[in-house]
C-alpha cells in the first residue's frame, strides 16, 4: 500500500474535525497552525483545503481566508425533504425481507438511543440514528433508491449538523417513532403505511428544526410558552 501523502494527511485531519464537530461552521482554518501540528509546510495543507472547498465543506473569502462552510437553511430543508421521500420508499421496499434478527438488532440500537437520553450527546445520538435506520433500509432491493438514500445521508454529513443539537427534545419523540416503525414491520403492515410512517418520522425532525429556527429569528427563548411547545428542551 502506498504511503499516505502529506496532502492526504492534512485532508483527513481537517475532514475528521469537521465531521466530528471540532471545527464548527464559520471556524477559520489557519494554515500555519495546522501545518505545524502535522509537521509539514503549508503547501499540502493548502492543497487539502482546496479539495475541501471543492467538496463545499470549506469556503474561501478575500480578507477572511478559509473557513468551514456555513450551513444554509434551504440546503438542510431540501436535503431532509428528499431524504424523507427516498428513505421512506427504501424502508417500505425492504420491509418484507427484514428478518426477525434485523428487527432485534434495530430494537437494541433504539434501546441504546433511549439510554443515552439521560446524558445526551447529540453527535452520538445522530450516529446511532443512522445505524438504526441503516438496518431497515440497507436491504432495499432497488439499488437506485438505495443510492439516493446514501447520497442524502452523506449530504447530511456534509452539512455537519446534528438536528438534535438544536432540538434535543425531539430525540425522545424520535426513539418512540422508531419503535412504531418496527411494530409496523413486525405485523406486516402495508407498504404504503410503512413508507408514510418512515417519511413522517423524517419530516417531524425537519419541522422541529425549522420551528426552532423561526423562534430564534423572532428572539424567542425555549422558556417562552410558544417556543417551549415546539422545543421542549433547550439546545445543547
Amino acid at each position: 500500500m502506498p504511503e499516505e501523502s502529506k496532502s492526504e494527511r492534512a485532508y483527513r485531519l481537517i475532514r475528521e474535525r469537521i465531521d466530528g464537530g471540532q471545527y464548527v461552521p464559520g471556524y477559520r482554518l489557519v494554515l500555519a497552525p495546522i501545518a505545524n501540528e502535522l509537521g509539514m509546510s503549508v503547501v499540502p495543507v493548502r492543497e487539502a483545503i482546496r479539495r475541501l472547498e471543492a467538496e463545499q465543506l470549506v469556503t474561501f473569502e478575500r480578507n477572511v481566508g478559509a473557513q468551514v462552510a456555513l450551513i444554509k437553511e434551504t440546503e438542510y430543508l431540501h436535503t431532509m425533504q428528499t431524504l424523507a421521500l427516498v428513505e421512506g420508499s427504501a424502508t417500505a421496499l425492504a420491509a418484507p425481507g427484514i428478518s426477525q434478527d434485523q428487527i432485534q438488532r434495530a430494537r437494541a440500537i433504539n434501546q441504546t438511543m433511549r439510554e443515552t437520553l439521560s446524558s445526551f450527546d447529540p453527535q452520538r445520538f445522530t450516529n446511532l440514528n443512522l445505524e438504526f435506520h441503516s438496518v431497515l433500509f440497507e436491504s432495499c432491493p432497488n439499488p437506485h433508491i438505495l443510492d439516493l438514500v446514501h447520497r442524502g445521508w452523506n449530504r447530511m454529513k456534509v452539512l455537519r449538523n446534528s438536528s438534535f443539537s438544536f432540538v434535543p427534545g425531539r430525540a425522545q419523540e424520535s426513539v418512540e417513532e422508531h419503535e412504531q416503525i418496527l411494530k409496523l414491520i413486525e405485523r406486516g403492515a402495508s407498504s404504503i403505511e410503512i413508507e408514510m410512517a418512515a417519511r413522517a418520522h423524517r419530516t417531524a425532525t425537519l419541522d422541529a428544526v425549522l420551528a426552532y429556527s423561526e423562534d430564534q429569528k423572532h428572539g424567542e427563548s425555549p422558556d417562552t410558552p410558544h417556543a417551549a411547545k415546539r422545543t421542549p428542551a433547550p439546545a445543547v
